[in-house]
């Protein structure tokens, strides 16, 4: 399956394609010098597949978790290009997870003003969400994607049998952002999670590239209508104000990405009826409901959000399964709800 992003001045295709890793040279020019960043946890054979298609490979290796979207890694991504001669035709592609591809991405983004990447996510959550739209960036201290760039890449490549390594918390944490993206903009997605098992395996053979084109099909959308988050894509945030906040207040290791957003989530949503429907389809992808953290400590943090202007606060609101709205919030009437 091939889905195509059409932003202006730059259009690229989604391949979703079982055993795809096998064949990205048949797609894209890997006739050059290519950086391949990946993490440590990511299979050797993998790695092993992409440097066979490649005429000049190099092997930049992260360690895996959030905590390496750090300057650090950035400028050791920086050197490996400088080091290896890279000029502005040559290429860095991304093989991990999205703390790989928001690190590459970054870093291509920023080396000689800009390089091309390519995007070959890993796990569930970068392939059903991360890995399009262009959102490239590194962490400060504790506070998420404070410091960043647009930059779409060239290409993505979507293998489904990369998940299968994957461990089970890892798996459904990505299917978080799948629930996104019902409820915000499709409803008959959220009624396929709903009505689909529980079971991994089953998940994984029946109903997984189905989940993710759907899926992507609504982040598509958003962005080709709103490439830079100026109105529409910011849709795309919801329970991100509050997940991004839990993540920050676990010191970037206690919840997942997914898990901090799938209560960030149910805790934003005020319809009684449809926070027992997500709840419900949470607790079926065995992913969190509640956190621990006190509401201050997040207050705090949420105070440095970019979503945040004055004493005033742009949050995502979903009172219709399938359709959100943005809604400006005076802070202590947010502050209020989180206390309350």
């Amino acid at each position: 399956m091939k889905m195509t992003v059409d932003i202006p001045g730059h259009k690229y295709h989604i391949h979703i394609k079982k055993g795809i890793l096998q064949e990205v040279a048949k797609y894209v020019d890997l006739d050059r010098r290519v950086l391949i960043v990946t993490d440590d946890m990511i299979p050797g054979e993998y790695v092993d597949a992409l440097q066979k298609q490649c005429g000049e490979s190099y092997i930049a290796t992260v360690h895996a978790g959030e905590p390496s979207k750090c300057f650090i890694y950035l400028q050791f991504l920086w050197n490996a290009m400088m080091e290896n001669g890279f000029g502005r035709k040559d290429l860095v592609l991304a093989l991990g997870g999205g703390v790989v591809g928001d690190l590459a991405g970054f870093a291509a983004a920023t080396y000689m003003r800009g390089v091309d990447y390519i995007n070959i996510p890993t796990s569930t959550l970068s392939q059903i969400d991360s890995s399009i739209g262009g959102k490239t960036a590194i962490n400060l201290g504790d506070t998420k994607n404070i410091v960043g760039a647009f930059h779409q890449p060239r290409a993505v490549f979507i293998d489904t049998d990369l998940l299968k390594t994957l461990d089970d918390r890892n798996f459904y944490n990505g299917l978080a952002e799948a629930v996104k993206a019902g409820m915000i903009a499709d409803e008959k997605l959220f009624a396929l999670l709903e009505e689909m098992p529980a079971d991994r395996e089953q998940i994984q053979e029946k109903y997984i590239e189905k989940i993710i084109s759907k899926a992507l099909a609504v982040k598509k959308d958003i962005v080709e209508q709103d490439e830079k988050e100026t109105g529409l894509r910011q849709i795309l945030n919801f329970g991100h104000t509050l997940g991004h906040a839990i993540e920050s207040a676990g010191e970037l290791e206690g919840m997942l990405h997914g898990e901090a957003v799938a209560v960030g989530m149910l805790q934003i949503t005020e319809d009684a009826a449809i926070r027992e429907r997500l709840a419900a389809v949470l607790d079926k992808l065995h992913l969190p409901t509640s956190h621990d953290y006190p509401a201050e400590k997040l207050l705090e943090i949420i105070g440095h959000d970019k979503k945040v202007s004055g004493k005033k606060i742009t949050l995502v609101k979903v009172n219709t399964i399938g359709k959100a709205e943005l809604v400006k919030t005076n802070m202590e009437a947010f502050k209020a709800q989180l206390l309350g």
